[in-house]
């Protein structure tokens, strides 16, 4: 099947009996090792750990970053179809026909996510060490930190749907405890019970794919269910992507499953940074490129994909347009961009090196911000509305270098990386055919307009204009430990962008697992120069709003348009009337039908049983004289009726 990953599995199982073993890429399970290790130790370590946990939790992950690199580098040194591993650890479950072996594959996707999760992850630990210096828990913080790492490095390298089921649900357990790190604050907890609920909605959708696998092709490897996707009915084939995409929707924050992701700034910064940018809510884009054989024989799934993905980044972008909350407005942001990159995945083979292109820019240029946001709370004693802000730019140079290099990869101005990921999204959308094509092109570009205004409104609300801070707050840079990362970060938006230009190296390493051959780039296409105009027009009306005018320390009051944005567009309201309020309709129903229905029936059977015999136990009384009466009366009726039958 061209285009597809089982390109990918019948090559790697080639590989693998005509070349050597690769020992660097067998012993990949080493990835899982380091930040496992860290976080059983401390999580179990106790007080012990308090002194030196910090600086384990941060060895962890540069330490699986520097044995990806070595991967990596192992990879390279194959050629292009012969660059995927499979390592089977051990035999999981044995049931009948139903066989499941832990097994990690290692190829040019995976890989991809290795390298972002670790390096990514890592610079996010060092900064957490200046961020949470002075928080007692912050040993238990750094443990759940390199759960959740080693979670996310079992979801991407798994080679099968089980066990990927395994580290989407670990990655769910770990973004729990990190969203509600500070649970003594009703709002953190609410907001992981809200994430780790709207999650369960998403995990059924991939349960019940993962079942309907194995009852369709007999198998949840990769291997087994990619060999021959044709061989099951269209209709199967549109069930197990739409069951996917659901669960896409909860990890990736897309609707209707959006809205805890808002909720989740109460979590500490750095866990903004790494949920929302590099780790778990791409979780939902990697899982429909890995299934990519599964999607491609159905065009409906793609299509729901795309559309989702196209809603979602408006809905996303108009939200962000509103929030004075930083943190929110980056996190509206966030949605937005999966958009984006779900968008492009469900075009298919011609989109997906483009979602993963994005995906990993997103992963630089938005870990920058929001690390930068971290860096302002840092210095404005944890003030996030930006309407106290304003000025911060002659105080906090560095944060103001480093987030405005990131907010010009994320509005996509050349040369940095926002620019060249976002613009081949953006013309695949275009050219993916017909009407519906240029529907989501349009979105798009709309979508790329409002990511300029909201990020251009960030910017001059925080760093331009007056000072607005409280007379309490005193501004200052945050220490290196935590500039450094936002640095490279910077780097990194600007770096992928410049790799990029070269030439489309990304499409042309992906396209083994892929399926897609790039043709010859061009820098500058029809709609990238469209949407730099647009972006331009954007950043003007912005300026104009926001940089020309004072900024008011509370927000004025709004017409219908501002005030839905405000409220995150009714998402919980809408889920509320269509979700919650049926479910306790239904509920209330059930409880009904048992109380009334089958305990009545239960009941009413026990009554009659139990009425009778308590009359029937007056009977025995125990006098001899009335068992005497009894008999004599009996024997009275029997003679008669003797007597009767002889007449």
């Amino acid at each position: 099947m061209t285009g597809s990953l089982a390109v990918a599995t019948t090559v790697a199982a080639h590989a693998e009996a005509t070349l050597p073993a690769v020992g660097v890429q067998r012993a990949a399970w080493l990835l899982l090792v380091f930040p496992l290790f860290g976080a059983v130790v401390l999580l179990l370590g106790g007080k012990r750990t308090d002194r030196w946990g910090h600086l384990l939790g941060v060895a962890m992950p540069l330490a699986a970053f520097a044995y990806a690199l070595i991967a990596f580098a192992a990879m390279l040194g194959y050629p292009a179809g012969q660059r995927s591993r499979s390592v089977q650890l051990y035999s999981w479950i044995t049931a009948g026909a139903f066989k499941v072996n832990v097994g990690l594959q290692l190829d040019q996707l995976s890989i991809c996510f290795v390298l972002l999760i670790t390096g990514v992850g890592s610079l996010i630990h060092i900064f957490s060490v200046g961020y949470m210096a002075h928080d007692p828990g912050r040993r238990r913080f750094f443990g759940y930190m390199n759960l959740f790492l080693a979670a996310m490095l079992l979801l991407v390298l798994a080679d099968n749907y089980l066990v990927l089921y395994a580290g989407w649900e670990g990655v769910g357990l770990a973004s729990y405890l990190l969203i509600g790190f500070w649970q003594y604050k009703p709002t953190a907890a609410v907001a992981a019970k809200k994430a780790f609920i709207a999650n369960r909605v998403g995990d059924a959708g991939l349960s019940l794919a993962i079942m309907l696998m194995f009852t369709t092709f007999g198998s949840v490897t990769f291997g087994g269910v990619f060999r021959h996707p044709g061989a099951a009915s269209p209709g199967v084939l549109t069930a197990i992507g739409l069951l996917l995409l659901l669960g896409a929707c909860g990890k990736s924050a897309q609707l209707p499953l959006q809205s805890w992701l808002l909720d989740a700034m109460e979590g500490p910064t750095p866990v903004s940074a790494l949920i929302h940018a590099a780790t778990m809510v791409t979780a939902g884009v990697y899982l429909i490129v890995r299934s990519g054989p599964i999607f491609d024989l159905s065009p409906d799934a793609r299509l729901a994909v795309s559309i989702v993905g196209a809603a979602t980044l408006l809905f996303g972008a108009i939200i962000s347009c509103a929030k004075d909350d930083i943190k929110k407005a980056l996190a509206g942001s966030t949605m937005s961009q999966i958009g984006y990159m779900m968008l492009a995945a469900g075009i298919g083979p011609a989109g997906y090196p483009f979602a993963i292109a994005l995906l990993l820019a997103h992963g630089f240029f938005k870990a920058g911000l929001f690390l930068g946001a971290g860096s302002i709370m840092h210095g404005m004693n944890d003030e996030v509305d930006m309407r106290r802000y304003g000025g911060l730019a002659a105080v906090m140079r560095i944060t103001t270098l480093t987030f405005g290099a990131c907010y010009l990869a994320i509005i996509g101005i050349p040369p940095f990386s926002g620019f060249f990921a976002k613009d081949t999204v953006i013309d695949a959308a275009f050219h993916s055919g017909g009407t519906g094509g240029w529907i989501l092109g349009i979105c798009a570009v709309i979508g790329a307009g409002l990511t300029a205004f909201y990020m251009t409104r960030v910017m001059l609300m925080t760093f331009a204009g007056k000072r607005r801070w409280d007379e309490n707050a005193h501004p200052h840079e945050a220490p290196p430990v935590m500039t450094w990362p936002v640095i490279l970060l910077a780097v990194g938006a600007v770096g992928f962008g410049a790799w990029e230009i070269l030439g489309d190296r990304l499409a042309k390493f992906l396209g083994p697992v892929s399926g897609y051959t790039p043709p010859e780039p061009a820098v500058f296409s029809t709609s990238g120069i469209v949407v730099l105009a647009l972006a331009v027009v954007a950043i003007a009306l912005a300026w104009a709003m926001y940089g020309r005018r004072p900024v008011p320390g509370t927000a004025p009051a709004a017409r219908f348009p501002v005030t839905a944005a405000r409220r995150d567009l009714y998402g919980d309201a809408i889920n509320e009337s269509l979700l919650m309020r049926p479910g306790q309709w239904i509920t209330r129903l059930s409880v009904y039908f048992d109380n009334r229905g089958v305990d009545g029936l239960v009941n009413t059977v026990a009554a009659v049983i139990g009425g009778t015999s308590g009359r029937m136990r007056r009977l025995q009384t125990g006098f001899v004289r009335s068992y005497a009466l009894s008999m004599f009366l009996g024997g009275v009726l029997l003679v008669g009726a003797l007597l009767l039958a002889r007449i």
